[in-house]
């Protein structure tokens, strides 16, 4: 079983999500499905089935959520080398096609953000940015094609 990395922050964000599941949504979900019920024929009861389906999608949630829990490992970002591009860091990149400069964080796939600079470490571009150091060139295998970058600063 691989582990997931997290650093603490978003780990504690999931463990956040799947006790609201667990003891607000789920049990609100029931009174739910309690009281379509109480209106009868449930057949036809458009209430009644959007609640069951709503009562499945929060379970496959929260075992999802317990599965990735389990399987996680957090990774300290204050850690590990600063020269080279690593989990946790920031990556100031400059396009050498657009000639524009994107700043990106590396963190496991559940924290992965990208329109807010935050990216997964199994993604493309997190891939080729591994162990890299200031002034390489990184070529990203996106869908729209190869993107070249320099890495210009890691924070």
């Amino acid at each position: 079983m691989d582990k997931i990395p997290f650093t603490k922050e978003g780990l504690e964000k999931l463990r956040k999500e799947l006790k609201n599941l667990e003891r607000v949504e789920r049990p609100a979900n029931i009174r739910a499905i309690e009281e379509a019920r109480s209106h009868g024929d449930i057949s036809e009861n458009a209430e009644y089935h959007a609640a069951k389906e709503k009562q499945s999608f929060i379970a496959g949630r929260i075992d999802e959520l317990k599965s990735v829990i389990s399987q996680s490992e957090i990774i300290d970002v204050e850690d590990g080398p600063t020269d080279r591009v690593v989990f946790g860091r920031t990556v100031l990149l400059f396009n050498l096609q657009t000639d524009e400069e994107v700043s990106y964080q590396l963190l496991g796939p559940y924290e992965s953000d990208p329109e807010n600079g935050r990216i997964s470490v199994t993604s493309p571009l997190g891939q080729a940015l591994i162990g890299k150091e200031e002034g390489d060139e990184v070529n990203a295998k996106t869908p729209g094609g190869i993107i070249e970058y320099e890495i210009v600063e890691i924070r």
